[in-house]
């Protein structure tokens, strides 16, 4: 992995300016994740979108903005050396409303300032390309973001009441710009009750992360390599991995994507770019993990991460079978 920390940034990279929290440019060109999201730019968000509040006492919650601007703080402050791009977000679920002087208006006649809007959903995630590694000729870069998703939440509350977020870091591969997350860089359900707690918790996420272990584990996966008679099983395993009684389920790594997901992965076996089989039919891990992260793309923004690491972890324990020559369901 290449870091300033390590050595020198080179001469023609974009170095963080000091009265900005990151560079114009958008921390992706295409979409992190897509299912039913629509893009945003955080200006959107502060000028268009109102903030929903705890009804008990009208006071608002930690909005999409607080928490996307105060994780830029955080990276901004620990990666205070590196060019740090612009948030890339992803919206979903929009609630709509009016005005009160607009309730009796026809939808077709509102007007633009008598509408209000707000997306329940939220995903984002900002780059640093000058912390990077390649794996298997793949660019790698650093990767922070979350999901806020206020269904999550007990609005009906006061404020106090904790409120739900997901927080990340980990790797964006630039090829496809899928998301390389596992667990030690993630916190699920994280419950706060004020922004500093946040911007605790986003450090402490940050500061204990280990980038070089993931990176070397990532590599590991270009060692290893399944037959197409294997990469069929596993998927046909996958897919009845779904239906299996639960009690036929202990022991038995676990596989979140869904049959839409696994068609996915089996159609860009034989088409995607970048990540297809071999002409003799073989798919390293490293391929294979990525058609398993470009398919989680069709995830709804609440199950991303989740299915994200379950990703990780399901390629890294097929891995550990194939190097240990232990029993895998998938496999056998």
């Amino acid at each position: 992995m290449e870091t300033s920390n390590d050595q020198s940034v080179t001469e023609n990279a974009s170095i963080l300016m000091t009265d900005q929290l990151y560079t114009p440019q958008i921390s992706s060109n295409k979409p992190f994740i897509q299912a039913n999201t629509v893009e945003s730019s955080l200006q959107e968000l502060k000028e268009h979108h109102i903030i929903p509040v705890f009804i008990k006492d009208n006071e608002p919650v930690i909005s999409h903005t607080d928490f996307i601007e105060v994780t830029a703080e955080v990276v901004a402050d620990i990666y205070s050396t590196e060019q740090i791009l612009s948030p890339n977000i992803r919206l979903s679920h929009p609630v709509k409303g009016r005005i009160p002087e607009a309730k009796q208006k026809p939808a077709i006649q509102l007007l633009e300032h008598e509408k209000t809007l707000y997306y329940e959903r939220m995903a984002f995630v900002i780059e640093i390309p000058t912390v990077y590694d390649e794996i298997d000729g793949n660019t790698v870069s650093l990767t922070v973001g979350g999901v806020k998703a206020y269904n999550l939440d007990n609005l009906y509350n006061k404020k106090g009441a904790d409120e739900h977020f997901k927080i990340f870091i980990g790797f964006k591969n630039t090829v496809c710009t899928n998301l390389c997350v596992w667990s030690d860089g993630y916190m699920s359900d994280l419950k706060v009750k004020t922004l500093g707690q946040l911007k605790a918790c986003i450090r402490t996420l940050i500061e204990n992360y280990d980038a070089r272990y993931q990176l070397m584990q990532m590599e590991e996966m270009t060692k290893h390599n399944l037959s197409e008679q294997q990469f069929a099983l596993l998927l046909g395993r996958c897919r009845m991995y779904q239906h299996l009684p639960n009690h036929l389920k202990n022991g038995i790594p676990q596989m979140l994507l869904g049959d839409n997901q696994i068609g996915m992965i089996c159609k860009d076996f034989y088409r995607d770019e970048s990540f297809c089989k071999s002409e003799d039919g073989s798919i390293n891990l490293w391929r294979l993990y990525n058609l398993f992260t470009g398919a989680n793309k069709s995830t709804y923004i609440d199950n991303f991460l989740d299915r994200s690491v379950n990703a990780y972890h399901f390629i890294e324990q097929i891995r550990f079978s194939l190097q240990n020559k232990v029993f895998n369901w998938y496999l056998n």
